[in-house]
């Protein structure tokens, strides 16, 4: 197993800020109890966001990357659970919650934003079952401290047997809590193989994506990745990725269904999410993908992104919402 596979798989999250935001107030964090009969605790009823923060110290600042577009994620994702959020907050509302708590916490580093919403309890006079209807909806929004992805030859993965919930099962395009333990299933399984992460085939047996992230294929020349229809959530940091290839590289990236063996043809095959950053893989399936190494297109994207969120290329400004501490 590579060094990578026993560490954590992006900079280690550390200790929890001292402040948290719960349903209209921000607490010590100490404060912010659930009960065992937690809806979405016994049910999965919650959507959650991933955002990230980087810390330049020559600014000043913390950069937060696409805050109010993940924000408006989690509302959609809300919608599909109703839950509802707070006042009638939206997603302006829920960004500037988030940059007040970053100021109280005050952490001068790269921080990982977690916020959350879920079903709580039972309205009075509901009776008990699994329901959407008749529960109250709580949100939360907590930091953490949490590092760049670690930086190496790239990543083993493998391809789990285990299939990507379908859209018509279970919205792909939200990221509701109970699905993920569809992907906490296919990592480990593919980690008891000796691999670090795991790519999820979709029900009509092409390529959905990894346990986190999104897949990318270099093949050709052609810069590819899955469409939405594929069953994938439709990452923010793959958005990103097709930004910087237009800008940066002149290339548009191909949306389409991806056999499981382009894998192993690819020249290059790179990961995307916010916890990953833009992480290169390189084998599948105990298949070296190209030389075995991170190719020229996932190394040019990866530098451009890093400098590109934390504040030092002009062209990606627009991204990030700037906070000074």
């Amino acid at each position: 197993m590579t060094t990578e596979a026993t560490a954590p798989p992006t900079g280690a999250p550390t200790t929890a800020a001292p402040w948290v935001y719960l349903d209209g107030d921000v607490i010590p964090a100490s404060d912010a109890r659930l009960t065992p009969s937690t809806q979405a605790l016994n049910y999965g009823t919650g959507v959650f966001e991933g955002i990230r923060g980087y810390w330049h110290g020559d600014h000043g600042r913390l950069y937060v990357v696409r805050l109010r577009e993940h924000f408006e994620r989690f509302a959609a994702s809300c919608a599909f659970l109703r839950l509802d959020l707070p006042g009638g907050a939206g997603p302006g509302d829920l960004a500037d919650i988030t940059v007040e708590l970053l100021r109280r916490n005050a952490h001068r580093g790269h921080t990982y934003i977690r916020p959350l919403a879920f079903k709580r309890a039972f309205e009075p006079g509901v009776p008990f079952g699994v329901k959407l209807r008749g529960v109250t909806t709580s949100v939360s929004i907590h930091t953490v401290p949490m590092g760049s992805a670690p930086t190496g030859p790239g990543i083993r993965c493998g391809v789990s047997s285990w299939r990507r919930i379908p859209d018509t099962s279970l919205p792909a395009r939200a990221k509701i809590t109970g699905g993920y333990a569809n992907n906490a299933l296919a990592v480990d399984e593919v980690q008891a193989a000796g691999f670090d992460d795991a790519i999820l085939l979709n029900h009509a047996g092409t390529v959905a994506e990894a346990s986190t992230s999104n897949v990318f294929l270099v093949r050709r020349g052609e810069l590819i990745t899955p469409p939405p229809s594929a069953d994938i959530l439709e990452g923010i940091t793959r958005g990103c990725v097709a930004e910087i290839a237009r800008e940066e590289l002149g290339a548009d990236v191909t949306q389409r269904h991806v056999a499981r063996s382009e894998l192993y043809t690819a020249d290059e095959v790179f990961l995307t999410g916010t916890g990953v950053e833009i992480r290169p893989v390189r084998e599948v399936d105990g298949r070296a993908v190209g030389r075995g190494e991170p190719g020229p297109v996932t190394t040019r994207l990866a530098e451009v992104y890093a400098r590109a969120v934390r504040g030092e290329d002009e062209r990606f400004r627009e991204w990030l919402t700037p906070v000074a501490l």
